[in-house]
């Protein structure tokens, strides 16, 4: 089942993002050299992240699921550097 999720850094900045096989294992793509800046080492060594389905569909084809991603991307704002993670669309 298609969903959109967020996942909420222990920084608080979130990541938008779509799973198309409803992964219980999947925790997106965000950018890793952002990520890395945000967290000293010895902050990765115990790393907490919470994911939240937003959204999820039975009939949604690719184009709707990533309409649906792009629409709560604007709306939590997380293309923001200072609120999020993603990369696109830009702002």
């Amino acid at each position: 089942m298609p969903t959109i999720y967020k996942i909420t850094y222990p920084n608080g900045k979130i990541y938008v993002g779509q799973d198309r096989t409803d992964s219980v294992n999947y925790f997106g793509s965000a950018d890793e050299a952002s990520l890395a800046k945000d967290f000293s080492l010895e902050q990765r060594r115990d790393f907490t992240v919470r994911k939240e389905i937003l959204w999820e569909s039975l009939t949604a084809c690719r184009e709707e699921v990533t309409a649906k991603e792009i629409e709560f991307i604007r709306l939590l704002r997380s293309n923001d550097p200072a609120i999020g993670y993603n990369k696109w669309p830009k702002s």
